[in-house]
C-alpha cells in the first residue's frame, strides 16, 4: 500500500472522536461514521461533536462525517472499528465480507463480543474471514481527554504484518502522539481488555476506602495476572513490562479520566451496576469484560483471583467490602 488516500473511523464516542482529531495531523480524507444523522449534521454545522470531547475541533476540510456505513466503509483503505464492543455486532450487521475485502481492519475497541467471547480480531476473522494479516489492534497507553489536550501520548500498533502495522503507525504519529508497533495482536487485545477489568477493581477498592498502598499492591499482583492469562491463550516470547501492557494498566487503574475505574469506584462506594452505568452515561468496558474473561477461563483455569473478585461483585452482588477484603488476603 503506497500513501494512504483515505481512513474511516467507525464510532462516535469519546475515543473515536480522539482518533479523527488525531488522523487530521497527517490524513487527507477521513470518513467518520457516526450511528445518529442529527449527531452527523450537528458536526457537519458547529465542526463538534456535540456528546464527547465537544472542546475538539473538527477539520471538515478533511473530515466528511456521516451515518452510511457501507458507503464509509467502501472509500476508504483503512477502517478503524472505535464502537463499544457490545455493539459491534449490531453495527456491523448489514456489512460483509466483500465490504472488507483488501482492506486493512483496525480494533480500537478494548473489549469483548459478548455472546460470542471472543477479542475483535477473532471476530473479525470468523465473521468476515478477513486475514490475521490485515487485521490491527490499537492500544495504549491512551486517554482521549489527554488527546483533546493534546499532552502527549503513546500508541502500540499491533499486526502480525509489522508492515501493515507500520502503514497504521504512520497515520497515528504526529507531534503529541509517539507510536511504535508490535507482533502480538492476541496478547495485546487480551491485556486491553483485561485492564479494564483491573481498573474496576482499582475504583471498587478506592470506593471502599482502600489507600494508594494496598493499590500499588493490587497493580503489581494483576500485571502478573494479565501474564499468567495471555501466556497461557497465546504463549509468544512478550515483555509484560512494555508500555503496551503494564503503561496501558497503569494508566487505566490510576487515571482520574478511566471510566471504568470511575464504574469501579461507584459500586465500590454503594451505587448498584446499573445504576452506576445510568449515571455515567458512558460504556466501561470492563463491565461486560469481566463476565466474558470469566467464562473463557474455564477453558484455560489460569488463576486470576482479581478477574473473580470483580465478577463476583458485579454478577452474583458480592458485597464489595466483602469481596476485596477477601481478595486482600490473597495478595502478596
Amino acid at each position: 500500500m503506497n500513501k494512504v488516500k483515505s481512513v474511516s473511523v467507525i464510532g462516535g464516542g469519546s475515543w473515536a472522536t480522539a482518533l479523527v482529531k488525531i488522523l487530521s495531523n497527517n490524513v487527507d480524507r477521513i470518513n467518520w461514521w457516526v450511528r445518529n444523522e442529527e449527531t452527523a449534521s450537528f458536526i457537519r454545522k458547529y465542526k463538534h461533536n456535540p456528546n464527547y470531547l465537544t472542546d475538539v475541533e473538527i477539520n471538515l476540510e478533511k473530515v466528511q462525517v456521516g451515518s452510511n456505513l457501507p458507503a464509509a466503509i467502501a472509500s476508504s483503505e483503512i477502517i478503524i472499528l472505535a464502537v463499544p464492543s457490545a455493539f459491534l455486532k449490531d453495527t456491523l450487521k448489514n456489512i460483509t465480507s466483500v465490504d472488507f475485502k483488501n482492506k486493512l481492519v483496525v480494533s480500537a475497541i478494548k473489549g469483548i463480543i459478548p455472546d460470542d467471547l471472543l477479542i475483535v480480531g477473532d471476530f473479525l476473522q470468523q465473521k468476515f474471514s478477513i486475514p490475521v494479516s490485515s487485521i490491527g489492534v490499537i492500544t495504549g497507553p491512551c486517554h482521549a481527554e489527554e488527546v483533546a489536550m493534546e499532552r502527549l501520548s503513546y500508541l502500540t500498533i499491533a499486526c502480525q504484518d509489522t508492515e501493515n502495522a507500520e502503514i497504521i503507525s504512520k497515520q497515528l504519529a504526529c507531534r503529541y502522539i509517539k507510536t511504535k508497533v508490535s507482533d502480538d495482536i492476541f496478547g495485546t487485545e487480551y491485556s486491553a481488555v483485561l485492564k479494564n477489568v483491573i481498573a474496576i477493581a482499582s475504583g471498587i477498592c478506592h470506593g471502599v476506602g482502600y489507600g494508594d498502598n494496598y493499590q500499588a499492591v493490587l497493580i503489581s499482583n494483576a500485571i502478573q495476572e494479565i501474564k499468567r492469562f495471555v501466556d497461557a491463550v497465546h504463549p509468544i516470547n512478550r515483555d509484560i513490562n512494555d508500555s503496551a501492557y503494564l503503561g496501558d494498566l497503569l494508566v487505566t487503574a490510576y487515571s482520574s479520566f478511566s471510566r471504568n475505574r470511575m464504574f469501579g469506584t461507584m459500586v465500590g462506594k454503594g451505587y448498584s451496576v446499573k445504576f452506576a452505568q445510568l449515571e455515567m452515561n458512558m460504556i466501561a468496558e470492563g463491565y461486560y469484560a469481566t463476565q466474558c474473561i470469566y467464562e473463557i477461563n474455564k477453558k484455560y483455569n489460569v488463576d486470576m483471583p482479581i478477574t473473580s473478585a470483580v465478577y463476583r461483585v458485579l454478577y452474583e452482588k458480592i458485597s464489595p467490602r466483602i469481596e476485596m477484603k477477601l481478595l486482600s488476603d490473597q495478595l502478596s
